[in-house]
């Protein structure tokens, strides 16, 4: 007895390439919340992003003014811009670098090269979704200033968290002109050093027009002053060829105190009493 026929299956169509590639990321400044406002978008929600206390605000500012300083000439610096992370997500790092020519394919902005996160202890877990969707974003590398402890740290790939840098460590980065010293971000008091430096090693025109003008100002003082110390020394080799034709004696440890004198008044008053003094104590007036 024949076996009974088995019920065709249907034919599957091969998936179109298009079907197989994720959907294309947003712009990175496309947004999903109004701009200029205190809010985030992170993991599809809403986030309110409430103003900074005292220690994270005198510290965002010194990071991006530190920022701006050692940021490469082809890069910009920018504080708390919106990044649009993903479909669900925009949120605004605490300060950013990134290209500062346009995007060739989209004519908008590009994506943030170095990102640095403000952060307190116990916001160090919250920080790590911004970090993670940032990372996944394509941003190269994400910092988080942990201000309690004053320490810096640095979003692992790997690990999937936070890795501690050394505090005496350096940021070495094609987005920076100089190695950013961390302990300038995580120390108030280093931060004006730093931006000096910076400023100094990229020769900033200002600087340079400042650090000219010193040392003009510097080699003409020193002449003045090099004239006058020659003028000092002609006259004390006078006061004491007067001493030694009058047989006066000079004990050595006065010959250092009268060699030692710099004030051109006191030298001219011993030149006008050489003639007629009985001793060298008598010159002195001692």
């Amino acid at each position: 007895m024949p076996l009974p026929a088995s019920p065709s299956l249907p034919a599957v169509r091969p998936a179109r390439a298009s079907e197989t590639r994720r959907a294309p990321l947003p712009d990175v400044d496309e947004r999903l919340v109004m701009p200029e406002t205190r809010y985030e978008i992170i993991d599809g929600k809403a986030t309110y992003v409430p103003p900074a206390d005292e220690a994270h605000g005198t510290r965002h500012s010194k990071i991006s003014a530190i920022l701006e300083a050692y940021a490469a000439d082809s890069y910009d610096v920018a504080s708390d811009m919106l990044t649009r992370t993903s479909a669900k997500g925009d949120m605004a790092p605490d300060a950013s670098v990134f290209p500062a020519a346009r995007d060739p394919e989209t004519g908008g902005r590009q994506l943030d090269e170095l990102v640095f996160e403000v952060v307190s202890t116990e916001r160090l877990s919250s920080a790590a979704k911004k970090a993670r969707a940032l990372a996944a974003r394509g941003v190269r590398r994400i910092f988080a200033i942990d201000v309690e402890r004053r320490r810096a740290l640095s979003w692992s790939r790997e690990t999937n968290a936070w890795e501690i840098l050394p505090v005496d460590g350096k940021i070495e980065d094609r987005a920076l002109a100089l190695p950013l010293p961390l302990r300038a971000l995580c120390e108030a008091a280093k931060a004006d050093d730093a931006v000096a430096q910076a400023l100094l090693g990229k020769k900033n025109p200002v600087i340079e027009d400042a650090v000219r003008k010193s040392k003009s100002e510097g080699k003409r003082e020193g002449k003045r002053e090099g004239e006058k110390l020659g003028l000092l020394a002609g006259k004390l080799d006078a006061l004491f060829a007067v001493l030694h034709a009058r047989k006066i004696d000079i004990p050595k440890k006065t010959e250092k105190r009268i060699r030692a004198e710099t004030s051109a008044a006191t030298v001219d008053a011993w030149i006008r009493r050489v003639g007629i003094c009985a001793s060298i104590e008598d010159l002195l007036g001692d």
